[in-house]
């Protein structure tokens, strides 16, 4: 069911683009605020303290270079990541950079949820919201429907995978703390840039601020 669910969030954001049609893009600021604090707050509440309980030195340094690794991934995806995409109108070829990009922001989000219940919440909120960026670009971009969809399915398939890995793969399995830490610096860069770039001129509104508090009361009592 977990796989499930997380593959479908994915569906879930199309369907939705699709209700809402493209003009509405703009108004998602206030489900991708509320994506990117419950994401900060889960990480921040549940898988941080854990790895710093192992025995492991070197998580702090996995943790940078997971910030860093999603750096370079924004770099290819333009920051898709959290809500940014640019696509040239009329594009008919597969994005493979943007692909290639969230593909591997994906796997990484999968590693940890399988055993953490809280962080399989906050990357299913996430995802929602992005599909929906995502789709309403596709859109406009006047992607071909078989592309649009491959592109979804694909994409939608690889937080399953990293997390059929995380359980299921020994050689994922003995560097778990590792896996965890990268992820922690993933999903700290981008709930953190969540927070700030769906402000308008990076200034927070009340409607915004009660947006960000209700998401981390409600990871903190999950």
């Amino acid at each position: 069911m977990i796989y499930l669910a997380l593959f479908f969030a994915v569906f879930v954001g199309y369907g939705v683009a699709l209700l809402l049609k493209e003009k509405n893009a703009q108004q998602l600021s206030l489900p991708l605020a509320f994506s990117g604090a419950f994401l900060l707050a889960v990480t921040l509440f549940e898988l941080l303290p854990e790895v710093y309980q192992s025995t492991n030195e070197y998580v702090g340094p996995f943790i940078m270079v997971g910030i860093l690794l999603q750096i370079c991934l924004e770099f290819l995806s333009k920051g898709a990541e959290h809500g940014h995409v640019h696509i040239h109108a009329n594009q008919k070829s597969f994005p493979w950079l943007l692909f290639i990009s969230l593909s591997i922001h994906a796997l990484f989000e999968g590693f940890p949820i399988a055993e953490h219940s809280s962080m399989f919440i906050g990357v299913l909120v996430h995802k929602i919201p992005i599909a929906m960026i995502l789709s309403f670009f596709f859109i406009k971009a006047k992607y071909p429907l078989v592309t649009i969809l491959s592109f979804l399915f694909l994409f939608a398939s690889m937080t399953p995978l990293g997390s059929w890995l995380s359980l299921n793969s020994p050689e994922v399995m003995v560097y778990k703390d590792e896996l965890n830490a990268i992820s922690i610096g993933i999903f700290l860069h981008v709930s953190t840039t969540i927070l700030f770039e769906s402000s308008k001129d990076h200034k927070f509104n009340l409607a915004k601020l009660s947006t960000i508090i209700a998401a981390i009361v409600i990871a903190y009592f999950i």
